[in-house]
């Protein structure tokens, strides 16, 4: 072999060893590191003992029988003689070594939590939290990925004992969010929930993430999904739950594990007026219970039923559901829970007597405030029907204080926001980086060969001496490199640009969201005005007769077209019921003079009657009433006649209203 040929090979490998990139090459995904409150500094770490070892794994099925073995353990307890509620001595964990003291702490916080106790090793566990945080940031410096050349065997053990200690962090940080929820320090928890899934998607694959770990992964979520839906933030704890199920159906949080987080995903698109998906998941909730008794079946057969009263069913049917379930309660509080339901469908249906009595007790409880709040709310519009000043000037008062208090946790609600906008796009960031390393190793893992076959050719080349052959077998390799080379630097940019258009769709979703965030609370504002000064300055100033006009603006409804077209639109029973009222607050019981005045007329006629006085035309009727339009003009005509007057339609009704028409 000649110095030129040997040249060729030595500067042939140089350029395979140039394409190769090391682990400093491909950018890490930067890992936010919780601040502790304590960091310890790092030593050398022994594992758990084998007895706390057992009461952890015992934990996961039998926690009341695990804390019992964790207390017994009379050298590593430490008894004050102060004492809680629960009659449970203040304690803390002690051991021989700083692992097994941190463990301890963090199992008995976790123990104390499973049984329905308060934390009372506070102190300990925030220690505990910081001690597990070093362990974490040691594990990732040591970057045991990276140690190729050591034994196998060797690697998986440096592995599992980097994963453990993760998953131990994890659940430091979790327990870490039930004591700060605990204390009413909604925002830290929520902090420390997210930080728990941080580190289980940082330190574990999605095919590793079974067992103890799916399970904690679903309690996590569902803590997140509650905390949400406590603030009436629909969309993040949706998203929540239906990751709570996921891991939820890997590994059962309990035998009515699935059938409660369905039950939670139906509240949510309950709550946004998505009630024929809501219902669908109260009936998938229901077939998964594994027996037909207890509390969580007669919550869904309860709230199924008011969702499919919603949706149209007959108003008997629903109430017999209803009642039947209220025959099987085993506490006031569920009891005055299924009358708020009950009396609720009586005042839709304006059966006021019958909703007073199932109402009236359910607002003069002060034990569940919700439901006071929604009580309270139905018996305002009940008492002044009945001309009761008194009772309904109590009800105004008491939701004036709730929606003063619901305008000041507004501060809270964007911080929440904001936390769970952020965990999604470093999540989105990490699976971005991720993706591209994945892009380079494929591309090196294809480089890789051909370079060693052009390596290996070229060898056998110069053995033979043929330097023609050389040439040739070497332009050809390269050329096939080249064209590799290309084909992959494409995939690449198309991963780039899939990333770049996923990145601009979750930006135009956040906008639409920060939209319709505004235009919630303009209507916060709008209600809390009327509320603080009783009734809007005039009829077309009130919220409900706004909605409807824009409406009419937005749709610009014409009579050629079908209803159909415009069911988006469309007024539903409250929304009629809140436009008789307003009528009537401004026009001296517009409805019921109207009634007297004229006795055949329907309850139907009333809501036309009521859009009328707002000046819309048959078309606009039409649309919002979902009626076809020849109906509409039907009804208009017979109205018409009926009042027997020269002036138009919404003329006739607007004098009557104002109590200038001779009749």
């Amino acid at each position: 072999m000649s110095a030129r040929h040997s040249i060729v090979c030595f500067v042939l490998l140089a350029a395979l060893a140039a394409c190769t990139p090391s682990p400093k090459d491909v950018e890490p995904v930067e890992t936010p590191v919780h601040k502790p409150v304590e960091t310890p500094v790092p030593e050398p770490v022994e594992g758990p003992t084998p007895e706390l070892s057992a009461i952890d794994s015992l934990m996961w099925q039998h926690p009341d029988s695990a804390l019992q073995c964790l207390l017994a353990r009379r050298d590593a307890m430490i008894a004050s003689p102060d004492t809680v509620d629960s009659g449970l001595r203040r304690i803390q964990c002690v051991s021989t070594t700083r692992f097994d003291d941190h463990y301890a702490n963090l199992l008995l916080a976790e123990l104390l939590y499973k049984n329905d106790y308060a934390q009372t090793n506070r102190a300990a566990l925030l220690r505990a939290v910081g001690y597990f945080d070093s362990l974490l940031v040691v594990a990732d410096g040591a970057d045991t990925r990276g140690v190729s050349l050591q034994p196998r065997r060797r690697r998986d053990a440096r592995r599992a004992t980097a994963q453990n200690r993760a998953f131990l962090d994890a659940r430091a940080h979790y327990i870490n969010g039930v004591g700060y929820y605990e204390r009413d320090s909604v925002v830290e928890a929520c902090k420390e929930y997210l930080k728990a899934l941080e580190v289980m998607e940082g330190c574990f694959e999605e095919e590793e993430l079974v067992r103890h770990k799916a399970r904690f992964m679903a309690y996590t979520y569902n803590r997140l999904g509650d905390l949400f839906s406590e603030q009436f933030m629909m969309e993040p704890s949706i998203n929540c739950y239906e990751n709570a199920l996921v891991f939820c159906r890997i590994e059962p949080t309990s035998p009515k594990g699935v059938s409660n987080i369905l039950y939670r995903l139906g509240k949510q698109y309950d709550k946004i007026g998505e009630k024929a998906k809501a219902s669908d998941y109260y009936e998938s909730a229901i077939r998964e219970l594994p027996n037909n008794n207890g509390l969580l079946f007669r919550d869904l057969v309860s709230t199924k039923a008011l969702c499919d009263y919603q949706l149209g069913n007959e108003v008997e049917q629903s109430l017999n559901t209803l009642r039947q379930v209220q025959a099987q309660v085993d506490s006031e509080n569920e009891y005055l829970l299924r009358s708020l339901i009950i009396g609720g469908i009586f005042f839709k249906e304006m059966m006021y007597d019958s909703a007073l009595l199932y109402l009236a007790p359910v607002f003069e409880n002060k034990e569940n405030v919700i439901i006071q709040i929604q009580a309270a709310d139905y018996l305002r519009i009940i008492y002044d029907s009945l001309d009761n000043k008194e009772k309904s000037d109590e009800c105004v008062r008491f939701l004036a204080n709730q929606i003063k208090a619901e305008s000041q946790n507004k501060a809270l609600v964007s911080q929440l926001d904001n936390l769970f906008q952020s965990h999604i796009s470093q999540k989105q960031e990490k699976e971005a980086a991720q993706e591209k390393r994945d892009a380079v190793l494929r591309t090196v893992k294809v480089l890789v060969p051909i370079a060693f076959l052009v390596a290996a050719v070229v060898i056998v080349i110069i053995r033979r001496g043929n330097k023609k052959k050389l040439i040739e077998q070497n332009a050809e390799a390269q050329q096939k490199l080249a064209t590799e080379s290309k084909r992959h630097e494409e995939a690449l940019e198309a991963a780039h640009q899939a990333h770049r258009m996923e990145q601009a769709a979750i930006s135009g979703r956040l906008k639409r969201s920060n939209e319709a965030l505004r235009e919630l609370k303009d209507q916060l504002k709008q209600r809390e005005d009327v509320a603080a000064t009783g009734q809007a300055a005039s009829f077309t100033e009130e919220p409900i007769c706004q909605l409807i006009m824009q409406r009419v603006n937005e749709g610009l409804f014409k009579s050629k077209m079908d209803y159909v077209y415009y069911k988006e639109y469309a007024l539903d029973k409250q929304q009629l019921l809140d436009l008789r009222m307003a009528a009537d607050r401004h026009f001296g019981q517009f409805t019921t003079r109207l009634k007297k005045t004229y006795p055949e007329l329907t309850k139907g006629d009333l809501d036309y009657c009521c859009l009328y006085l707002l000046g819309l035309t048959d078309a606009d009727i039409a649309a919002l009433m979902q009626k076809a339009y020849s109906t509409v003009s039907d009804r208009s005509r017979k109205l018409k006649t009926l009042f027997d007057k020269e002036d138009s339609l919404s003329a006739s009704i607007f004098n009557f209203a104002n109590g200038t028409a001779q009749y």
